[in-house]
């Protein structure tokens, strides 16, 4: 049986204004889960530069995310814990989150650049290989809370873990689920969609979620027919798997960062990677 995880939310942050929408949106989820907050600077070249420029010890890194917690909790009264380490953000992140056994991760980022610099394809790798599942958001506030939600299937789709997130979420935000259903013209593919959506149909029923099933047309391209929808119906986050819907033909590797994670509308993104883990995982289990 997987290690059972703590109810934290990790926030990277580099102290600039998308880390900072980050830390927002990581509290505001916190205060609806009555989960934690852990800040975590990464200290790497870049940062090391900047304080030599500033005459600087590492010390004021430790003053600056005790500002931030301190004003957090004076506001919000959410426990915020800090952390500061030294590394590659890649390691770090993945390895931090592992060591204080994170719910979940917020990365902030802005188009193709974000914390400390996270080029896309670098974000991705970030994203994919985390241990839990990562909330990518960018400029956009969090709002009244995910509202509405874009809950994409296709042939690909390991439907338990998405799932199981979808139900937690949704329960807490009293959400709208959308599930938007790849079409196939192959028989034995659309057969797997269609039993997919009614699993899911049938946990969400279960659990009283409110949702409604939308089916993308057959020969358009499902990513962008994703996007509009979403867009057209005022999502709040969209959920996608980062293991086997990303090699689908559907969700292209190349365009994959720019297309969904870096929607031109900043919805939220929560990327899920086909593990076993956490509490979430094991309070909805038995759903399929």
């Amino acid at each position: 049986m997987k290690e059972e995880l703590n109810d934290i939310i990790l926030v990277p942050t580099d102290f600039s204004e998308v880390c900072q929408n980050a830390i927002d949106h990581g509290v505001e989820i916190a205060e609806y889960l009555n989960y934690k907050v852990c800040l975590l600077h990464v200290i790497n070249r870049e940062t090391k530069t900047q304080l030599k420029k500033e005459q600087k010890s590492v010390e004021a890194i430790e003053k600056k995310l005790k500002a931030v917690a301190d004003k957090i909790y004076e506001k919000t009264k959410v426990e915020v814990e800090y952390l500061y380490k030294e590394g590659s953000i890649f390691n770090i992140i993945h390895k931090t989150a592992s060591d204080i056994k994170a719910q979940l991760i917020i990365l902030g980022t802005h188009g193709k650049k974000g914390l400390q610099h996270l080029f896309g394809s670098f974000a991705l790798k970030v994203i994919t290989n985390a241990p839990v599942p990562t909330i990518v958001v960018q400029k956009r506030a969090f709002g009244d809370g995910y509202k509405n939600i874009v809950f994409p299937i296709n042939d690909f789709t390991e439907a338990r873990q998405k799932l199981n997130w979808a139900i937690h979420i949704g329960k807490k935000f009293n959400s709208k689920i959308h599930i938007f259903q790849q079409e196939q013209t192959d028989p034995g593919l659309l057969s797997r969609i269609k039993i997919i959506t009614k699993q899911i149909e049938e946990a969400f029923n279960k659990y009283d979620v409110d949702y409604n099933l939308v089916k993308a047309e057959k020969k358009a391209n499902f990513t962008k027919q994703l996007l509009t929808y979403a867009v057209q119906n005022n999502a709040d986050l969209i959920m996608i798997m980062t293991g086997p819907d990303m090699y689908s033909p559907d969700f292209d590797l190349g365009l994959w960062d720019e297309k969904i994670m870096f929607n031109q509308a900043q919805i939220p993104v929560m990327c899920i990677n086909p593990v076993e883990c956490g509490s979430v995982y094991y309070e909805y289990i038995t759903l399929i």
